[in-house]
């Protein structure tokens, strides 16, 4: 709730809207595709110019990554990368990969962790998996969800002390470039950006995108629990027991305060949700009819209370029930209170 966090989001906003990085979406609906489920999503189908533009940008994305995993493994197998002469090659691949998805699985979960935060318990699912790494992160205080975040971050900078090793190109003195590129080009090549392309997407973004629409698939893989055992480890050292010092001090001078203050547990929203405090009884009210209250779904209630519309005409169809039960019978119809 700040302005930096404003310009963050359009910064965030700008570099998506570039393409670079759309490969991710072509992996998240691959997951989809092979898991037989549809990502959920409140965006319309996009159609047109827009989906013309949106595949022409997930092609030139999908073609900026095979070229930097195609330069990179080329370094790695011709001794041209920053990684140990003993590692050889073919090992450094498969580790390359290995931490590619533990990096992935960390990306993943935070996002999971912070979804299901938001699901009451009865609705997290039946996986024994699943209901034991809710157990251990929501336990107590609820300190294990921010020590994860602390001890993810360590196991990820671990992670990438290799990983580094393996995407940096390296070229000796006299060395011809790699696929006979220009200077200039190898300089970019140097840098280091393709590994970080490649990390990015294939060790981040995708797995976020996909634990976005898959938390709790998340949640039941037995990889999640014991990832989550090894970062509250790592955190549980004290290397990095500092940031929970800051985190309190930045916390006092703005007056944060947790989400469960303002909105309440998701329990607790629940029952909001299906309460009738908030509901008139009476004439002119759409709560005419016996038990409504009691049974009427969430979502019709939050519709009545938003679209006037609705109201007016669920009450002028109760009225022509009344109107037609009284000149039958002749007696009116009582509502329960």
């Amino acid at each position: 709730d700040n302005y930096f966090g404003y310009f963050t989001f359009w910064v965030a906003m700008a570099i998506e809207f570039s393409g670079l990085l759309h490969a991710a979406y072509v992996v998240a609906m691959l997951v989809s595709w092979a898991a037989g489920k549809k990502i959920e999503s409140k965006e319309p189908p996009k159609e047109g110019f827009d989906l013309a533009f949106f595949w022409a940008r997930c092609a030139l994305s999908c073609f900026i990554l095979a070229m930097c995993f195609a330069v990179t493994l080329t370094a790695l197998f011709n001794d041209q990368t920053t990684m140990w002469a003993d590692v050889p090659p073919e090992a450094a691949i498969v580790v390359f990969f290995i931490l590619l998805c533990v990096v992935g699985m960390l990306e993943g979960m935070q996002i999971a962790f912070f979804a299901v935060a938001k699901i009451p318990e009865a609705e997290r699912g039946e996986s024994l998996f699943a209901k034991k790494t809710c157990k251990l992160l929501f336990t107590g205080e609820g300190t294990n969800l921010p020590g994860f975040m602390i001890g993810r971050q360590l196991c990820v900078v671990s992670c990438m002390f290799f990983v580094a090793r393996v995407t940096s190109v390296d070229l000796a003195e006299g060395e011809d470039n790699i696929f006979g590129v220009s200077d200039s080009m190898q300089e970019l090549f140097n840098t280091g950006l393709l590994g970080a392309h490649i990390v990015t997407i294939v060790g981040s973004i995708s797995w976020q995108l996909v634990a976005s629409a898959f938390p709790l698939a998340f949640l039941a893989n037995p990889l999640t629990y014991y990832l989550l055992r090894l970062c509250l480890f790592l955190e549980s050292t004290g290397i990095c027991t500092g940031a929970w010092v800051l985190a309190a001090i930045h916390k006092k001078i703005c007056g944060f305060q947790r989400d469960e203050v303002h909105i309440g547990t998701a329990e607790e929203r629940a029952k909001r949700n299906l309460a009738d405090d908030t509901v008139h009884v009476g004439v002119g009210h759409m709560i005419k009819l016996p038990g409504f209250v009691e049974n009427a779904p969430p979502a019709l209630v939050e519709l009545l209370k938003k679209n006037q519309n609705v109201s007016q005409y669920i009450n002028a169809v109760i009225d022509d029930v009344e109107s037609a039960a009284k000149s039958e019978h002749g007696t009116p119809v009582v509502a329960e209170p």
